[in-house]
C-alpha cells in the first residue's frame, strides 16, 4: 500500500530537498514531472528520477498564476502534488523592508495559493488526489529573525487545512510535512558557525541535523494509499525538536 505505481506526481521546487523527494517518489513507482523556476534544476531532478521511471521536466513559476494554471492543464491527470518552493530573509521584523516582506510572503504563501488553485480543480474533478506542501517547525516555534518566514508557514498550514475541508468530499487529501533543521545549501551559513550549528543539532531529541533524504518517507507515505484516511494534518519530521523543552538536561539523582 506504500507503492505509488501508476500515479503521476508533480513536484514544484526541485532543488535541495525537492530533488531528494523526486528520486524517492520515483523509487516508489510514481511517474514524475519536475517543475522549477529554473528549468535546469528541474531537468537535473528529472534525470535522477529517470533511473527508476519515466520523468519529465519544465519551467514553472508559482508567482505566475495564469502560467502555472496552463502548465497544470497541459500535464493532464495529476495524482500527487508536492510543493517545496520557499524563501526566507533572516531579519528581525522591525528591520524588514516592505520589499523583503512581499518577497517572502509572495513566494511562500501566494505561491502555495497559486499552486493549489492550478492543480486542485483537476483533482476534485477526478474525485481523488494528494496535495503535500513542506511547512516547517517554524509554523509552531519561532526564534528572532524568523518572524515573517514563520508567519508564512503557519499561514500555509491553515490554508491547507481549509483546503482539506473543502476538497475532502471530492476525495482529495491535503497535508503538510514540517521539517526541522536540514542539511542543505540554504543552511550552509548556519552550519558554518560552529556554535550555531551545534545548538541546532542539540535542540532535537536525536542530537543532529536531518539529511534531505530523511524527508522522503513522510512525503511518500502521504502520497500513497497507506495515508488514505489522513488529511488536514501536519506531519513533523523534526527529530523531536518540538517535543522537548529547551536544551538543558537536568541532573538526576
Amino acid at each position: 500500500m506504500f507503492r505509488l505505481d501508476g500515479k503521476h506526481a508533480v513536484v514544484i521546487g526541485c532543488g535541495g530537498i525537492g530533488a531528494e523527494l523526486v528520486e524517492g517518489l520515483a523509487a516508489q513507482g510514481a511517474r514524475l514531472t519536475c517543475l522549477d523556476a529554473d528549468a535546469e534544476v528541474a531537468a537535473q531532478a528529472a534525470a535522477r528520477a529517470s533511473a527508476h521511471v519515466p520523468a519529465g521536466s519544465g519551467e514553472a513559476n508559482v508567482l505566475d498564476a495564469d502560467g502555472l494554471a496552463a502548465v497544470a492543464t497541459g500535464l493532464g491527470d495529476v495524482d500527487v502534488l508536492v510543493l517545496t518552493a520557499a524563501t526566507n530573509v533572516r531579519k528581525r521584523v522591525l528591520d524588514y523592508s516592505p520589499e523583503e516582506f512581499d518577497r517572502v510572503v509572495g513566494l511562500n504563501l501566494r505561491g502555495t495559493f497559486n499552486a493549489v488553485r492550478a492543480f486542485g480543480p483537476g483533482m476534485a474533478a477526478r474525485q481523488g488526489g494528494s496535495i503535500i506542501a513542506l511547512s516547517s517547525i517554524r509554523a509552531l516555534a519561532v526564534e528572532p529573525g524568523q518572524g515573517v518566514y514563520a508567519a508564512t508557514k503557519a499561514g500555509m498550514v491553515q490554508l491547507l487545512r481549509a483546503l482539506a475541508a473543502e476538497l475532502g468530499p471530492q476525495g482529495v487529501r491535503v497535508n503538510a510535512v514540517a521539517p526541522g533543521v536540514v542539511e542543505t545549501p540554504l543552511t550552509d551559513q548556519i552550519r558554518a558557525d560552529e556554535a550555531w550549528g551545534r545548538a541546532y543539532a542539540e535542540k532535537s531529541a536525536l542530537g543532529r541535523w536531518a539529511r534531505p533524504e530523511e524527508l522522503v518517507g513522510a512525503v511518500a507515505y502521504l502520497a500513497s494509499d497507506a495515508a488514505s484516511f489522513v488529511t488536514g494534518s501536519q506531519l513533523l519530521v523534526d527529530g523531536g525538536w518540538t517535543a522537548i523543552d529547551g536544551r538543558f538536561t537536568p541532573p538526576f539523582g
